[in-house]
């Protein structure tokens, strides 16, 4: 445990970040696996709008800087493919 003030507090927002972060990513792991899971199914229509709202979500994550630009690009387009397999 640190003993400057400074990171005390710095110790709290980081474990409050991560918390958050933690978070986010695991609702776009969640939205990921809808689209996934609709597209097994064979429901075009309820796969693409999965699909839009995962990707709208995938990139807000990726503008906050929870997920790295590429990593967002590469999970968007294995949705668009299997969008697109159907």
């Amino acid at each position: 445990m640190p003993n400057i003030k400074s990171q005390i507090k710095r110790v709290a927002t980081s474990q409050a970040a991560n918390e958050r972060n933690k978070a986010m990513k695991s609702k776009a792991k969640t939205l990921e696996k809808k689209v996934l899971g609709l597209v097994a199914e064979g429901k075009k229509e309820e796969a693409v709008a999965a699909f839009r709202e995962a990707v709208s979500y995938l990139d807000s994550l990726a503008r906050q800087n929870v997920l790295s630009a590429n990593s967002a690009n590469r999970r968007k387009a294995s949705l668009q493919k299997a969008v697109a397999a159907l």
